[in-house]
């Protein structure tokens, strides 16, 4: 289970409580602070929730703040950092690694250069030892990095070891080959290709600003 955390101290202390007592303290608990703190501020808060033995800490700062996510993760250890969903290029990984900045690697299939580079990046996690997390969760994504992390398990890490990829049911219904779950796993796609193509129905209603849910949503 994640749970964001970083408006409120308190809140987050107490919501975390309640996890703890729902969830046990077997089960993985990781928070997303989407880039909310700076480095101090993202120190001295994270202290205050490690008593609720995160598994990870999710964007505690800037994206690009290499050196800042390098500080954090070595005040706040054991506690893992996490990183990546705004990950814009293979180099700002390369540096992530070689800072030792992160203890899991959250590329997001959307925002790198299509695959070629994600695989760069997943040969540079195998090489720095960080294990791969995709970011998913928006129109298409967990369509997009079930590929990704099945490609990872059989040619590169050969390994499930600390590793998760996200899920949201949310707007499957659009593709042609949507993703399947079951019992908290991805199952392998059946049909050929990136599992990336939407209906013709879908795309003729919500293009923007053409499509037909605009053109009633908006003003003549």
């Amino acid at each position: 289970m994640k749970l964001k955390v970083g408006a409120n101290r308190e809140d987050d202390i107490r919501r975390l409580g309640i996890a703890r007592e729902v969830l046990g303290w077997e089960a993985k608990l990781m928070i997303d602070a989407n880039q909310v703190w700076d480095v101090p501020e993202a120190i001295d808060w994270i202290g205050d929730l490690a008593r609720f033995k995160p598994h990870w800490v999710e964007e505690p700062t800037s994206p690009d703040d290499v050196l800042g996510h390098a500080r954090i993760r070595a005040a706040i250890a054991p506690l893992g950092v996490a990183t990546g969903e705004h990950g814009m290029n293979r180099v700002l990984f390369k540096q992530m690694f070689q800072a030792e900045a992160i203890d899991f690697c959250q590329l997001d299939a959307a925002r790198l250069a299509s695959v070629n580079e994600i695989l760069a990046v997943y040969l540079m996690a195998k090489k720095f030892g960080v294990p791969v997390c995709p970011h998913a969760g928006g129109v298409g994504l967990c369509e997009l990095v079930q590929h990704l992390s099945i490609f990872d398990y059989v040619a590169v890490s050969g390994s499930l070891d600390n590793r998760v990829t996200e899920f949201v049911d949310h707007l499957h219904e659009h593709f042609v080959a949507p993703c399947v779950v079951a019992n908290g796993a991805y199952r392998l796609p059946t049909e050929p290709g990136y599992s990336a193509e939407m209906f013709e129905a879908s795309i003729d209603e919500f293009a923007f600003p053409g499509g037909g849910y605009w053109l009633r949503a908006l003003p003549a």
